[in-house]
């Protein structure tokens, strides 16, 4: 509308003052929304800075979980290059105790990495971890077979995944940890599920250099050298990674707190909060022991057991990884709507209850079709689980000790339970004969994650107790 039929029977008088208005109107629309787009720009650009985060802190985790799956899917002819004996399943054995021995090193490195990084900074802990970790994958990959020079080799390659295991140890829980604490409010779950994302993309990534590996390789030179290929590229992107993590900016959680526990005091309170890491670990071993009977032990056992191809187990596989992909986050975020425990209360009852069952239906009629449904039903269980318990982890951990804690927890459980999966599924099935007894093996994780799931309370329900 016109201004003068805005403005028609109004004493002439306050045309002026009305035009001033108008104009300062205008002015305060035009402000309004130039303060409205810059909020958005402003809003943008940290979204697109939080994904960088994300995907600078997640690199090395990546590269650890890489290193890990390469090992497992390529344990029988690593058991055949360092561990040769005229026994195929002690060769095997050998080369799966190995691959386990790392994670007996990860509670120590949960313990001395995971206090650097509570008392120097996330940064700081995650750059280190990533430095350790690149010297264990050149010692297994560079270092010549048991024939070349003997009884040096095994043991060049124990010592690398004692170096991974020590690494790795505060790895997952830096990780876990500096995600919970760049997270927007309200969006922790989807966040820290993050961790777990990126594992899945080196599972998926490992399986298909395997499938491509299988296809223009015979088997002969896949047992000879091929097995090394992998690693080597692993050792390739190992700079890309450095150049990525060097870039992390510390948290602001980390550096408004005042007060930075010393060495000492961080045992302290974990000697203290040691009711925390157990309940912790008991959680975690449903994640481990899933994990990696659905990744690691996968090509072995489709293998071996099921004597399936070798290149159907590495899709499978392939399979899973993805699958795990799309829950993981999917859970983390419905994790912040409805909650962690029931999430945590649902996936492990139906692990407990269909894990078996699966595991020898597939058994008794092997075949591709039945070990992509079996696995992708337990990606699905493991992802749902997964997705709401790391991020409960860390709401149940003191600040003071929240890397060292997570971490520890983690490792325990890795150690005692999910590194030894593969090994401890082969002489279940060796001893019993039967090929589906790995699912009582996941049975047992489930009660575990069950159990915790009763015990745990986090920081704030502990804070409001004592109140």
């Amino acid at each position: 509308m016109p201004s003068s039929s805005r403005h028609a029977g109004r004493p002439r008088k306050h045309e002026k003052e009305l035009e001033v208005n108008d104009r300062r109107t205008v002015n305060t629309g035009v402000a309004g929304l130039a303060t409205e787009r810059l909020a958005l720009m402003s809003f943008s650009e940290d979204r697109k800075t939080k994904v960088w985060s994300v995907v600078r802190v997640s690199s090395g985790n990546f590269l650890e979980m890489y290193d890990f799956m390469v090992f497992g899917y390529y344990a029988t002819a690593i058991g055949n290059a360092f561990f040769p004996s005229g026994n195929p399943f002690l060769s095997l054995m050998l080369s799966l105790m190995t691959f386990g021995a790392g994670f007996l090193m990860r509670p120590l490195g949960a313990i001395v990495l995971g206090a650097y990084a509570d008392h120097h900074g996330r940064r700081a802990g995650l750059i280190l971890t990533l430095t350790l970790m690149s010297l264990g994958i050149f010692s297994i990959a560079c270092t010549p077979g048991y024939a070349t020079i003997g009884f040096l080799a095994p043991l060049l390659v124990l010592v690398g995944r004692l170096l991974q295991g020590f690494s790795a140890g505060m790895e997952l829980g830096g990780v876990s940890v500096y995600l919970s604490e760049i997270a927007t409010p309200g969006h922790k779950g989807f966040y820290v599920s993050w961790q777990s994302g990126s594992q899945q993309v080196a599972v998926m990534f490992a399986a298909l250099v395997g499938v491509v590996l299988s296809s223009i390789l015979p088997p002969q030179s896949m047992a000879a050298w091929g097995w090394r290929v992998p690693l080597l590229l692993g050792c390739g992107i190992i700079p890309f990674l450095f150049r990525l993590r060097r870039s992390l900016q510390e948290t602001d959680e980390f550096v408004a707190r005042k007060h930075r526990p010393t060495t000492s005091e961080i045992f302290r309170s974990l000697t203290a909060n040691w009711t925390v890491v157990v309940i912790g670990t008991l959680m975690v071993t449903m994640t481990t022991v899933s994990f990696y009977m659905i990744t690691a032990y996968t090509p072995t056992f489709g293998n071996s057991v099921l004597h399936l191809a070798n290149i159907d187990s590495l899709v499978v596989t392939l399979c899973v990884g993805a699958s795990n992909l799309f829950w993981l986050p999917l859970m983390g975020a419905l994790s912040d709507r409805i909650g962690r425990r029931p999430l945590l209360f649902a996936f492990t009852i139906l692990m407990l209850v269909t894990a078996y069952p699966a595991m020898l239906w597939l058994a008794r009629e092997p075949s591709f079709t039945r070990l992509l449904t079996v696995e992708l039903w337990l990606s699905f269980i493991f992802g749902s689980y997964n997705g709401a318990m790391v991020v409960f982890l860390t709401e149940i951990m003191p600040i003071d000790v929240r890397t060292s804690g997570f971490s520890l927890a983690y490792s325990l459980a890795t150690a005692v339970f999910g590194g030894f999966t593969p090994a401890i599924s082969t002489y279940l099935i060796h001893r019993t004969g039967n090929r589906a007894v790995p699912g009582l093996w996941l049975s047992f994780a489930a009660a575990c994650g069950l159990l915790a799931a009763l015990l745990a309370r986090t920081q704030q329900e502990q804070v409001e107790a004592r109140q």
